[in-house]
């Protein structure tokens, strides 16, 4: 549904006629301004400000092509186009119902001043939150095969007083790594989302929205405080990017806000992607699962066959009439298919999508399911070998369709550069989970998927650019260290771990972290870094349309005080507020139910104790509520006594203030019953 406010376009002259410099285009409100010029030597820059105040120096703008001269210099600037747009559209589901998008553009063309004459147009929108940038290239007879060696985009800070909270790119473990809190001049090869907070409070993040059949962007400090754009490599044998004209590039952001909390409550990513292609999506319902999945991350289960095997009947049905006793909506059942057993993370050969291990009986499982109220979870494991999905995938969504799943996770577990990929001359080749090819594959999931009715939770996935708003069946994505590094024999996550992917990871979209860990030890040295408060804190604090229930069922069973809080939370909200916030440091959101009228409140800290006062007042006016607070015990700490919790509850309306006290390591959890 699109509620159009407001929308004008205002177009001047012809983009092919050269002007004076620069070009200039200003925010809604006026706050941030961006201008493009060229140099002597006809170099396209462009430059932000922000409050009067440089944010960007002049930065770079081009391309380096490898079957064509670079498009770099000798252009000229034709005259501006400018429009604007001020809509509200409705998410069919997400953090928020509504969503404003409210801009003005400008597009600029970049022509050579001497044959061949090739050119380009530079799109730029301006919101109050931020901006996105995009080069398009049109059809002409100049410049027809476009072959990407290298972008030149450049982000080239005017102020050398930020610090970065940033992961390294191009490791063997794509994007699963803690994050680096460095100095902006100590930023080595980056994924984005990158995070950098200025001294004067001023926040930034760096990222790009929608990447449709294009390699994802890295960045790389050239120098000082100037970072370029670094397209992911392409397949053996290919270019980063191989496009035939007419097409666009994805949109290069800058998420800016006054704090922390204005980075997480913009929706900037999601407004630079187009409105839903795909159409009804209401089959798809939000929803907790739980699953056979932490049992094999702890080795009291196997993925594998054998006396071990986690997905038999047997087990299937003890978490189905779990999930049906407590209201869950899903069953996620890892290795239930032939191709577990021997080396299948060196390549995936093995995996059948559509043969289950002999002692796992689907149709009668999904019976069964079904006549609990409870849906199977598909789960296609690929080891990153997408070529071998593909030859599948189809006859594999047929299936599940058949069995009444409406929802399936994938998975990409491979080295980064070793995933197996159809290229663009159909033959198999090597790459990396955010080349090109990776995202046309991710594309064709999502798309085949939803002829089924299927939604897609990928894992080990390509990044999120807020594709979602325009593929809504591609509900949650992996992409960061989840909380199964807490159950493995190495270092897990440490107490800032989750303080960081709210304002990093999470700017990009939702995250299927699954919280709600009650066995605290594990075979990781620290075992779970966290409270309980804390682990019922991140059902609010980290979105997804979908949260796993993961620990073992007697966990779950054996405590059922803070139990009742994962029952209760909701995945699906009306509306969502930062209430405060630090990078790394501690965090307050604050979500009300869709088609409800409860609010329910996650605060979660570091390896540091907080006192947090939090105003009541996004509560509605005139209306009582019963506070229904988990919060850390007395003595409690990730060190210690980590299971330390209080349930209490207490009457509260929208003119109250609340005062939070965290654990080291710890959080808060409140459900705001409405009376």
């Amino acid at each position: 549904m699109l509620i159009r406010l407001f929308a004008s376009i205002l177009l001047f002259c012809s983009a092919g006629v050269a002007v004076a410099q620069p070009a200039k285009v200003a925010s809604p409100d006026g706050r941030i301004a961006v201008e493009i010029s060229t140099d002597n030597d006809g170099r396209p820059s462009y430059r932000v400000s922000r409050n009067g105040k440089p944010l960007l120096a002049p930065s770079r703008l081009g391309f380096i092509l490898t079957n064509a001269p670079k498009i770099e210099r000798g252009l000229q600037i034709g005259e501006p186009q400018f429009s604007k747009l001020d809509e509200t559209w409705e998410q069919p589901w997400g953090e928020r119902r509504h969503v404003r998008n409210r801009y003005n553009q400008m597009r600029v063309a970049l022509t050579e001043k001497n044959k061949p004459f090739r050119k380009i147009d530079v799109v730029f929108r301006l919101y109050d939150d931020g901006l996105g940038f995009r080069y398009e290239f049109p059809q002409q007879d100049a410049l027809t095969e476009v072959k990407i060696g290298e972008e030149l985009t450049e982000f080239n800070f005017a102020r050398d007083d930020a610090t970065a909270w940033w992961i390294p790119s191009f490791e063997w473990n794509r994007e699963e790594y803690l994050y680096h809190r460095t100095p902006l001049r100590e930023v080595g090869d980056a994924q984005t989302p990158i995070t950098l907070r200025f001294a004067d409070g001023t926040h930034v993040s760096i990222h790009e929205a929608a990447l449709v059949d294009y390699s994802g962007m890295n960045l790389t400090r050239v120098e000082g405080t100037r970072l370029k754009a670094d397209l992911t490599p392409g397949s053996e044998g290919f270019a980063k990017v191989e496009r035939t004209a007419p097409f666009h590039t994805p949109w290069r952001t800058l998420t800016i806000g006054d704090n922390a909390a204005a980075l997480a409550d913009s929706s900037l990513i999601l407004n630079l992607n187009e409105p839903n292609k795909l159409g009804d999506v209401s089959w798809f319902k939000p929803m907790k699962y739980a699953g056979v999945w932490w049992e094999m991350h702890l080795d009291l289960k196997t993925w594998a066959s054998g006396a071990r095997h986690g997905a038999t009947t047997e087990n299937v049905i003890k978490h189905i009439d779990f999930a049906a006793k407590n209201g869950f909506g899903g069953v996620l059942v890892e290795g239930w298919n032939v191709g577990w057993d021997g080396d299948w993370f060196g390549n995936g050969e093995d995996f059948s999508f559509t043969q289950p291990y002999p002692d796992f009986d689907f149709p009668k499982l999904a019976a069964y399911a079904k006549s609990k109220g409870v849906q199977l979870i598909g789960h296609h494991e690929t080891s990153a070998n997408a070529a071998h999905y593909e030859s599948q995938m189809e006859a594999a969504f047929d299936l599940d369709k058949e069995m009444g799943i409406h929802a399936v996770k994938t998975g990409y577990v491979a080295d980064a550069g070793g995933a197996k990929l159809v290229g663009r001359d159909g033959k198999v080749h090597l790459g990396w989970h955010e080349g090109q090819d990776s995202a046309r594959h991710h594309l064709k999931v999502v798309t085949e998927a939803y002829k089924r009715q299927i939604a897609i939770n990928a894992h080990e996935p390509i990044k999120d650019t807020g594709l979602r708003r325009t593929y809504p069946n591609w509900i949650s994505r992996e992409g960061a260290r989840g909380m199964e590094f807490s159950a493995w024999g190495q270092p897990g996550n440490p107490p800032e771990h989750e303080t960081n992917l709210v304002f990093t990871r999470l700017l990009a979209g939702p995250m299927d972290y699954t919280p709600g860990i009650f066995g605290m030890k594990t075979r990781a040295p620290d075992g779970v870094a966290t409270t309980w408060a804390k682990q019922l804190a991140l059902y609010v604090v980290i979105y997804s349309p979908i949260q796993m229930v993961p620990d073992l069922v007697e966990n779950y069973e054996a405590n059922p005080g803070p139990f009742q809080f994962i029952k209760d939370v909701a995945v699906d909200w009306e509306e969502s507020k930062t209430l405060n916030g630090e990078v790394g440091d501690y965090v307050t959101i604050a979500r009300k139910q869709r088609g409800g009228d409860d609010w329910f409140l996650g605060s979660i800290t570091d390896e540091n104790p907080r006192d947090l006062k939090v105003p009541l007042s996004f509560l509605d006016k005139g209306r009582k509520y019963v506070a229904q607070i988990y919060r850390d015990g007395p003595d409690a700490s990730w060190k210690g006594k980590r299971e330390s919790i209080v349930v209490e509850q207490h009457e509260v309306t929208s003119n109250d203030t609340l005062e939070l006290k965290l654990a080291p390591g710890g959080g808060q959890a409140i459900r705001f019953a409405a009376k």
